[in-house]
């Protein structure tokens, strides 16, 4: 009985970990269970958990608003499995801390995943889960590990979410580049952080900034240092000349809608409605790096998944083969991706692309749950070592909307971790 009572509390204070078959958790977003798909992760900011449009939220919620993270996903096994999550908290590297769980949870640190639904009249059946994350203590990052119940070892799927306190003020403005030499092609980001009434030891070194545009961690600005220190205003300056808080401004993302099956809608070219599944063919693509910036809408690379018929998507939408063409040449050396939020923006088997000869073109067939979809295409030298390119198929223009969130992390005196205290979302050539 002792024995039981001691690693109950082990568990409960975090000294024993998950670990992920004997190797080091790795803090990113990733799906190990091929046979999990659609992981979605966004704030509940509405009481109707049909509407589709709060997946394009990212995960990251302030501690001070009653807003908790939904967490949804689908289990394409269609047999029930019980799964469990567990949080896991980092510092501003996405390094895991050396709190225990006591320190930055309310509750025990193991909560299993109790509510699902079976796919109402798909093609190719699924369970589909539902878990509210439990509240957190602290602001900073978290890594939401899913895992199997009776396999501790078995590790479903990772995700990345923040929370955050605005102890400090950040302004920030987002404009083309003052480099001539690339004012049509990179965005630049001005801020600067007020930290009146916050105690800090040395403001110029104990700050870290994290400038990530469209939401996406692979496209991250870091290690940036001030260029001007106001100390009697306690003001820190961003206004950098050597450009780097500079990012190229990519292009509006391509997009496709596949809500329905039952007639072809935007950018779908075919549809096969075959006995155990259906395929859609989308559109041809073009490469878009020769020729003018033209103005689109888009989701930034994010999706929605959506039902037209039943405006349910979560279990009555089905999967669909989803067949990507891109009449490009074969490219010697390069790799050819189709890439998107929908593949966590990895390149990997899922989403590699081959060249079709007789078709004269790149080809990928990715199973995909209906919505409507962002993504783009990406190229990758595939000399040692591989260099990604996202703008040699799609270009990049300063004209291109797009969204950027500012991160301020900082170790308070005694503290033993790094916090999140402020965060700001601005936009660039936003048109609506």
């Amino acid at each position: 009985m002792g024995v039981l009572i001691r690693l109950s509390a082990l568990l409960f204070f975090g000294i024993l970990s998950i670990p992920l078959k004997g190797q080091e958790l790795k803090t990113v977003d990733h799906i190990y269970d091929p046979k999990v798909e659609t992981v979605l992760l966004f704030p509940q900011v509405s009481a109707n958990q049909l509407d589709p449009s709060l997946t394009l939220n990212p995960p990251i919620i302030s501690l001070d608003e009653q807003v908790p993270l939904q967490l949804e996903f689908d289990d394409l096994t269609a047999t029930y499995r019980s799964f469990r999550a567990r949080l896991v908290h980092c510092n501003a590297d996405w390094k895991r801390s050396i709190l225990n769980d006591i320190e930055f949870t309310y509750e025990y640190n193991d909560t299993p995943v109790t509510e699902y639904q079976n796919s109402i009249n798909t093609k190719i059946p699924y369970y589909h889960y539902r878990f509210t994350l439990p509240r957190v203590k602290l602001p900073g990052n978290y890594l939401l590990v899913v895992y199997d119940e009776r396999n501790r070892n078995n590790i479903i799927f990772t995700r990345r979410f923040s929370t955050y306190q605005n102890r400090v003020t950040v302004s920030a403005e987002a404009r083309f580049s003052t480099d001539p030499s690339r004012q049509f092609s990179d965005q630049q980001i001005d801020l600067s952080i007020s930290y009146k009434g916050y105690q800090v030891i040395s403001p110029q070194d104990d700050f870290k900034v994290v400038i990530r545009q469209n939401y996406r961690d692979d496209r991250e600005i870091r290690g940036l240092r001030p260029t001007n220190v106001q100390s009697f205003d306690q003001t820190l300056e961003y206004r950098l000349i050597d450009l780097s808080n500079t990012m190229s401004g990519g292009n509006e993302f391509r997009f496709f809608d596949t809500r329905t099956v039952l007639s072809r809608a935007n950018y779908i070219d075919r549809i096969d409605r075959l006995a155990d599944r259906n395929v859609v063919y989308v559109q041809a693509d073009q490469p878009r790096n020769q020729g003018p910036y033209i103005q689109s809408d888009d989701f930034n690379g994010l999706f929605v998944i959506d039902h037209r018929e039943t405006s349910n998507g979560a279990t009555n939408a089905d999967y669909i083969e989803t067949v990507f063409t891109l009449k490009v040449p074969e490219i010697a050396g390069w790799d050819i991706y189709v890439n998107g939020v929908f593949n966590f923006w990895q390149l990997n088997d899922r989403n590699r692309m081959s060249f079709d000869a007789l078709l004269g073109a790149y080809r990928a067939t990715i199973l995909l749950k209906q919505g409507v979809y962002n993504y783009d295409y990406i190229g990758q030298i595939t000399a040692s070592p591989p260099k990604v390119d996202e703008h040699f198929i799609e270009g990049s223009f300063s004209s291109t909307e797009n969204d950027y969130e500012v991160f301020v992390y900082h170790r308070p005196p005694a503290s033993r971790a790094d916090q999140l205290i402020a965060y700001r979302k601005i936009g660039v050539n936003k048109r609506k």
